[in-house]
């Protein structure tokens, strides 16, 4: 009982602060319930009340608990449950607000919106409340940002997915950050001056505040939540979607390198082996689909250009903006964006995906096998960003892409079993695993969204979001028998 009790009284404590900051952050949308005299008010202030009343149990409960260095296991398991709990109390103003939607709606939405998915049940989103509209855009925001930290703070230690590659390279600016703040903090500051600007250039394009502050935030949180059903569709100018590509890109590169620079000073820091793989991968598939649409439709060069380019960096970012149903655009369209859905931006950012450096790590291992069946003495060194590496980081990259692959086939299974077609199931399993938003074909594509599926549907896509952002075996090694043994 000691042994468990170790165990979940500092699990308790850290996901309090995390509910009561969480909580508090329901004052925004309450503030504007208010202002805007929407008749919501009641169901945030109810949902406020009852997170902190819940973050103020769970303090109570582990206050003799003094704070310490936390272990592995404390981490995995503060990781999971976090990630549950905000989930759920997220689901609240959603399911206070009379006559809005269901628990599974609710729930569905929140986990969507904190994973940075961006799959909606909702519909009338142009004539919605404002209030609801900012609090779907800020589940978003505050998922982005626990995304880089636990990327950054927690998964390098923990060993998950070959994300021990990033590990010396956080510790080895330790010294130089803790003048100006901890890592994590430096990267908060970050992140919200990117934010700023993102949503000061919507502004300068002609957009109004309210538009322009909740697409910064669901752009730099790679997340894809719109204001409108037809997503960024609604914005017919050309700049605003460049304006878009610019700062989706940054969101999905990694937040480090910003703190870097910073430190640093130098521009060098961006020469980094993951940057050029994510640049070079989107460049070359948005010709290749720029080339595709210029020869399959009318469409202007500026046109295509912009809208091969927006869409493919949305889906690839893993933020799921559309300007457009690229369902329709052909056989080739369809088959590059349903495998750009599985790439991912970089380690350390927003987005959701295999990541760049799984692939590159990957090809990799495939270029060393056919030197060792060519050379079978052959001595090989491995190397990432001119760092060493050993066979644990590959293996546990390629443990994370087989265990992908397993999920993606199980998740496919249980939607077809839940009366869903091949596409609607394949596509929503990858877009769900992959955190991307949009899936393909006319129930969940670009034009679609998900408020039709069947309740069971949405339940096994809201495992399959938690599971792909919280990189699978996070969630898997809390629930293995062996984790709970003292």
């Amino acid at each position: 009982m000691m042994g468990q009790a170790t165990l979940i009284k500092p699990v308790l404590k850290v996901c309090s602060l995390i509910l009561l900051v969480f909580g508090l952050l329901m004052a925004v949308p309450l503030l504007m319930a208010i202002i805007y005299n929407t008749g919501n008010s009641r169901a945030f202030a109810g949902a406020l009340g009852l997170t902190v009343t819940l973050a103020a149990c769970g303090w109570l409960l582990s206050r003799s608990y003094r704070m310490s260095m936390l272990t592995p296991r404390q981490m995995f398991l503060i990781t999971t449950s976090s990630w549950l709990l905000i989930s759920l109390t997220g689901a609240l103003p959603f399911l206070l607000i009379p006559g809005f939607c269901g628990f599974t709606d609710a729930v569905f939405e929140s986990v969507s919106g904190l994973t940075t998915t961006g799959s909606t049940v909702l519909v009338g989103l142009d004539g919605m409340a404002h209030d609801i509209l900012v609090w779907r855009s800020m589940l978003q925001w505050v998922g982005g940002l626990g995304v880089i930290g636990m990327a950054v703070a927690i998964l390098p230690f923990l060993k998950v997915g070959g994300m021990r590659l990033f590990q010396t390279e956080s510790s080895d600016w330790s010294d130089k950050t803790t003048r100006s703040g901890t890592m994590v903090t430096m990267i908060i500051y970050v992140y919200i001056i990117l934010t700023f600007l993102c949503a000061g250039a919507y502004m300068l394009d002609g957009m109004d505040s309210f538009h322009a502050v909740n697409h910064a935030m669901t752009t730099i949180s790679t997340g894809g939540y719109s204001t409108s059903d037809s997503s960024f569709a609604q914005f017919a100018d050309l700049p605003s979607h460049w304006i878009a590509i610019f700062f989706m890109i940054l969101g999905a590169m990694p937040f480090t390198i910003y703190v870097h620079f910073i430190i640093k000073r130098h521009w060098q820091v961006f020469n980094d082996q993951q940057i050029r793989g994510f640049l070079l991968t989107l460049l070359v598939l948005s010709v290749i689909i720029t080339l595709h649409l210029l020869s399959e439709t009318d469409i202007d060069l500026a046109h295509a250009l912009t809208y091969a380019t927006f869409n493919l960096v949305s889906v690839i970012t893993t933020t799921g903006f559309a300007s457009g149903d690229y369902s329709q655009w052909g056989e080739l369209a369809v088959a590059a964006f349903f495998f750009a859905m599985f790439i991912g931006g970089c380690s350390g950012s927003t987005s959701g995906g295999i990541k760049i450096f799984r692939f590159q790590l990957l090809f990799m291992m495939m270029q060393e096998s056919i030197v060792r069946a060519v050379h079978p003495r052959a001595m090989i060194h491995r190397h990432y960003n001119k760092r060493p590496v050993d066979d644990s980081i590959v293996l546990s990259a390629v443990t994370f892409v087989f265990i992908m692959l397993i999920s993606l086939v199980t998740i496919t299974l249980l939607l077809a079993l839940s009366g869903l077609d091949l596409t609607t199931s394949l596509t929503g399993a990858a877009t769900a695993l992959m955190n991307v938003g949009p899936g393909l074909g006319d129930i969940i594509g670009p034009a679609g969204n998900f408020s039709s599926l069947p309740d069971s549907s949405k339940w096994i896509l809201s495992v399959g979001m938690l599971l792909g952002r919280l990189e699978f075996m996070t969630v898997i090694l809390v629930l293995t028998p062996t984790y709970w043994k003292s």
